[in-house]
């Protein structure tokens, strides 16, 4: 199984069994620290010629595994059990769910089953826009969408509510390997207050520095908030508006290309919205089908569908 495994930081044991994290362990907020325990985009990905396999996943809460085998949606549930594939060789990802707990047991497959290799690494850095909790299934997340349509191998620190511009994340964005990098920040800022007109510039622009360090020359795409009716113009704590933020997000960009979120999800689009705030399940594959335009013009070598 760890062998196979993709899209997280590191596995914690945990009385006999594992967990995925998606940022290490350490001095986390309790509240970074319990989404950052989601194993969002985590997944089992390999090539088997066995007609039938079972994976060991407990889910603490809702939410379900998809089972994809050659692009095909074969099963969305809670237990992996998976029996009748097709003979020949199958490319199979497996994928946990985006918004739950999980601990992992042992993997039951017959035949010849080995590791595929990645393609070109994709770090997503977001709030729960991106860990896309509404969407169909952990498959359908956009970060999952496009990297299936791309070939891109993902890996996303997508963090409902908790998309504050901390710096162990940027440091852990840093520290690993990449190929291509998106941040879509703001919306959490806007909720919560996190930063104010004088900060939120400088903390952006020292995010994306300490990324640079370790990724001098990796693209980075930067999209501002999507449009969400009921905070456009209403102040928050610090007076600052979502257009607000918005507009400083586009500011402290320096150089770095810009994505102006409400082209991705815009008024037009409002009744895709489930809560006035998160996209429902079409509203992400929309997201999906917008971004992948931009973000495949950072690689552009991988525009066409993965081989």
């Amino acid at each position: 199984m760890k062998d196979f495994l993709r899209g997280h930081a590191e596995l914690v044991e945990e009385e006999g069994r594992f967990v995925p994290r998606r940022l290490p362990a350490g001095a986390l907020h309790p509240r970074l620290d319990d989404v950052a325990r989601m194993p969002a985009g985590v997944r089992l990905e390999f090539e088997t010629d066995a007609r039938g396999f079972g994976w060991d996943v407990r889910i603490a809460g809702t939410g379900d595994v998809d089972v994809v085998v050659d692009d095909k949606l074969v099963s969305r549930s809670r237990t992996v059990r998976v029996d009748d594939l097709p003979a020949g060789r199958k490319h199979v990802r497996v994928w946990l769910p985006q918004s739950s707990h999980v601990s992992l047991g042992e993997l039951s497959i017959e035949g010849e089953t080995k590791a595929v290799p990645e393609g070109p690494r994709w770090i997503a850095y977001g709030s729960s826009i991106t860990q896309c909790r509404l969407a169909a299934g952990p498959s359908e997340t956009w970060p999952a969408l496009v990297a299936t349509e791309l070939g891109w191998s993902l890996r996303c620190l997508g963090f409902a509510g908790e998309c504050h511009l901390d710096p162990v994340v940027a440091r852990y964005i840093r520290d690993t390997e990449a190929d291509v990098i998106s941040l879509c920040v703001g919306v959490n800022i806007h909720g919560a207050a996190s930063f104010s007109a004088r900060s939120l510039g400088p903390a952006l622009e020292g995010f994306v520095r300490t990324i640079r360090e370790g990724h001098p020359d990796t693209p980075i795409l930067l999209t501002t908030p999507l449009h969400a009716p009921e905070r456009e113009q209403q102040p928050n704590a610090l007076g600052l508006t979502l257009a607000d933020v918005r507009a400083e997000v586009a500011n402290a960009a320096h150089g770095l290309p810009v994505v102006d979120g409400t082209s991705i999800l815009g008024p037009a689009d409002a009744g895709l919205l489930a809560d006035g705030l998160h996209p429902d399940a079409d509203g992400y594959r929309l997201i999906a089908d917008r971004l992948r335009p931009h973000l495949a013009a950072l690689l552009p070598e991988t525009e066409g569908r993965h081989p």
